[in-house]
């Protein structure tokens, strides 16, 4: 009989607290089914979308970047030109977008006149001799192989050859690659920086405001007339005929900064300030994407850069809170500092003014108030 009640106490106890023990676990598993809507609604945000996936968590997600604009700012932005079909864009044919600066006019003219060229005569000579060899030396013709095993004049011919050749491809690959690297005095620089999974971009001449670029959906991109999968809710905005000086790194991984129209490709390396420059004098939009495999949504970082006049700009940067020379009306750092601008009773450039300049004898002349009122007292 004591055996059964302890028995009985023993399920009682046990049925008590198997629905505490089953509360207890439920919000342990909460968080696994929360992460897959976190990373799904992530988007909202502005930042490029994150795949939702239930095996990523929430940190995963890309950030929100501090300066996406909202789309009532959006909406105030000023849209000065609508893409040109065939230009600034992806074309059905073999061979280079149409350029719009002196450096790509320069490459594909070395493409179409040099390189090519060069790699069709080389094609049709292989050619030929592979087919005179078959026919030439073929059993039939020829039952007796040759013992021949060197030619003097056909080694030195099949040497010398093809470092001429390399000889001519190489000075205006040297000169092109030269200027590239060779950037004028620029008119406005940007700082590109490129993120998982969209660019941003900071115009430290003109108020140090920076603008957020992010993909569209295909809807956006067929409101807007923009090709798919090109267009963004921010271009880069340049004036025509500047000079543009390009600072392009990363806050992440290594992205590439590619625009095919401009001749222009740079690698944005964490850690490292790659500068690069481009002048176009045509407006209007032109665009590229990320040329480096960088992640997951690499396919979906594309670049638009809007080429303006210099009054279309001007109001762009005004749109964005900018001003046109900000940088040089900015206030000196060291305008009030007492080593670089001293006081006028110090500065012997004053007028009226013969104190000498050093640091111990301005120190002196400071102390000597203090001394003489010690020794009138």
């Amino acid at each position: 009989m004591e055996s059964l009640k302890r028995m009985l106490i023993a399920a009682a106890a046990l049925a008590m607290a198997l629905p505490g023990a089953a509360s207890a676990q439920a919000p342990a598993a909460a968080p696994a089914t929360a992460s897959p809507t976190a990373v799904a609604t992530a988007p909202t945000a502005g930042t490029a979308p994150a795949i939702a996936t239930s095996a990523t968590p929430p940190a995963a997600a890309a950030p929100a970047p501090a300066a996406t604009v909202t789309p009532a700012a959006q909406a105030a932005t000023p849209v000065f030109y609508k893409p040109t079909p065939g230009i600034g864009q992806p074309t059905d044919k073999i061979t280079l977008q149409p350029q719009v600066t002196e450096l790509g006019k320069y490459a594909a003219w070395m493409n179409d006149w040099v390189l090519l060229p060069i790699i069709g005569a080389i094609c049709l000579l292989v050619l030929v001799l592979l087919l005179w060899a078959i026919f030439r030396y073929r059993r039939a013709a020829h039952p007796t192989p040759s013992r021949t095993s060197h030619n003097t004049i056909l080694e030195v011919t099949w040497t010398v050859l093809p470092v001429l050749v390399l000889l001519v491809i190489a000075v205006p690959s040297i000169k092109l690659l030269a200027a590239q690297y060779d950037t004028p005095k620029p008119d406005l620089t940007v700082k590109v920086i490129g993120h998982q999974w969209y660019w941003s971009y900071q115009y430290p001449d003109d108020g140090d405001f920076e603008v957020v670029s992010n993909i569209l959906d295909d809807a956006k991109d067929k409101a807007t007339g923009q090709p798919r999968q090109l267009g963004v809710d921010e271009h880069m905005v340049v004036p025509a005929g500047a000079v543009v000086k390009l600072i392009v790194t990363s806050d992440d991984v290594i992205h590439s900064f590619a625009v095919p129209a401009f001749w222009l490709k740079m690698d944005a390396v964490p850690g490292r300030l790659n500068e690069t420059w481009f002048k176009v004098d045509r407006p209007g939009v032109y665009y590229g994407q990320c040329s480096e495999l960088c992640g997951a949504r690499h396919g979906f970082m594309p670049i638009a850069v809007e080429v303006v006049t210099p009054a279309q700009f001007r109001q762009w940067v005004a749109s964005k809170g900018g001003t046109i020379g900000g940088k040089a009306t900015s206030p000196d750092a060291t305008q009030n500092s007492p080593i670089t601008n001293p006081p006028a009773k110090l500065n012997p450039n004053a007028t009226g003014a013969g104190t000498p300049t050093s640091a111990t004898e301005n120190a002196t002349a400071v102390a000597q108030p203090a001394n003489q009122a010690a020794t009138t007292n």
